[in-house]
This record gives structure tokens, sequence and C-alpha cells, in this order.
């Protein structure tokens, strides 16, 4: 019989030691698929098949770094204040971008979920995946999904989106920081902010801010999408 404080440790110390060296790998070879979210999930799910351990085994040893995300959410409030002039100047775009951005995530989700033949609960982990892990997990739960599922939704989103991203860039003519910063902050959340850091700081800037937003917009609308979930399925 496994030990389960000792695979407790065992899973967290695999899951933050494969994560600092996917990003050590990934400053010295800085594309798309050496994303520390690309390479690490990799290397885990490759570890837990080999040893036949399932998910559910593996997210209640690693349950701990989950509930970090939530006192993470307070950081969330940094790109709101430095950019608070940037808000008050340009806060009907803004407003306008996340909700329009927010309606076609989720129906490109509903979509795609109807397309792949998904319903049920993994139609609705699918809905939140174009948001922060944070808010995309207590949509998950308010609408009816399976936060830890929607967590892998969330992340596939964002590392195949930085790397949409960046040929969309060199495809569609935008010059202002502004409408870059929010392609990859709507798009991509953190991975595209991530990415949008590494092109320009500015860029970055927006990204984040748009990323906080879809999040917080999505979170109070909850309630509604829960509702309107339930009338579709």
């Amino acid at each position: 019989m496994h030990n389960p404080w000792l695979m407790e440790v065992t899973w967290s110390i695999l899951t933050i030691g494969l994560y600092v060296i996917a990003k050590r790998l990934h400053k010295r070879f800085p594309t798309w698929w050496t994303s520390p979210l690309m390479v690490a999930p990799s290397l885990l799910l490759l570890i837990a098949v080999t040893f036949r351990v399932g998910y559910d085994e593996y997210s209640h040893d690693t349950h701990w770094l989950v509930a970090l995300l939530g006192p993470a959410m307070v950081a969330f409030a940094i790109p709101i204040y430095r950019k608070r002039f940037f808000i008050q100047q340009h806060w009907p775009l803004l407003l306008v971008g996340v909700i329009a951005g927010s309606i076609t995530s989720f129906a490109s989700s509903w979509f795609l979920a109807r397309w792949l033949g998904l319903d049920g609960y993994l139609a609705l982990s699918l809905m939140p995946r174009s948001m922060s892990t944070p808010f995309a997990m207590i949509v998950s739960t308010d609408i009816g999904g399976v936060p830890s599922l929607t967590a892998v939704f969330v992340l596939l989103t964002g590392v195949i989106g930085a790397a949409v991203g960046e040929l969309l860039l060199k495809v569609l003519p935008l010059r202002s920081s502004l409408a870059r910063g929010a392609l990859f902050g709507m798009g991509a959340h953190g991975a595209g902010t991530a990415r949008a850091l590494q092109i320009d700081s500015e860029v970055g800037s927006i990204a984040g801010l748009v990323m906080v937003f879809v999040g917080l917009l999505n979170v109070l609308a909850a309630p509604f999408l829960g509702s309107v979930m339930a009338q579709l399925h």
C-alpha cells in the first residue's frame, strides 16, 4: 500500500521541479513548444502513464498547489493599479472588447464541444477555457463543470493561443499596443501575457490587464452563464 503522505510529497516535488527545469529550458530555447506550460505537463503525463497513476490520484496529491491559486488572485490587482490611468482613458474600448471576446470564447467553446461530441460535464468544463486558471475554475464550478478538468483546457488554450497569436501578429495589421496586447490577453490569458511581455513590455502589461478584466467579468457573470448552460443542455 502506498504511503499517502509520501505520494503527496513525491508528486508535489515532481511538479515543481519539472516546472523549474522547463523554465530554464525555455529561457535557453525560447520557442512556443518549449513553453513550461507545454513541457512540464507533458513530462508529468509521461511519468503518470508509465507508473499507471490516474488523474484523480495526481490531483489529490497536488491539491495544495491548486489551492494556492485562490490567494494568487489578489496579485491581479497589481496590473489594474499600475494601469489605472490607462484604464480611465480607454475603458470604453476595454469594456466592449472584453465583452465581445468573452461572448466569442464561450460561443466557440460551445460549438467546439458539439463538434467533438462532448456533452455533460465535459462540455461545461470546456466553456471557461479562455480565461486564466483561478477565474476559470470558479466559473467552471458555478456552471456545473469540473474545475480540475477546466484547468487542463485552460492550459491547452493558453499554449496554443500564444503560438497562434504570434502568427496572427504577422498577418493582421495590428500596430497599437492596445490591439496587440488585447490579442494575447483575450486569446491566450496567462501564456499569452508571458509571450506578449517577451515582445514588448507595454504589450505585455496590456495583455495582463485584459486577462484580469476577462476573468473578473466572467466570474461576475457566472450565475447567468450557469442558467444559460443549463438551458442549452
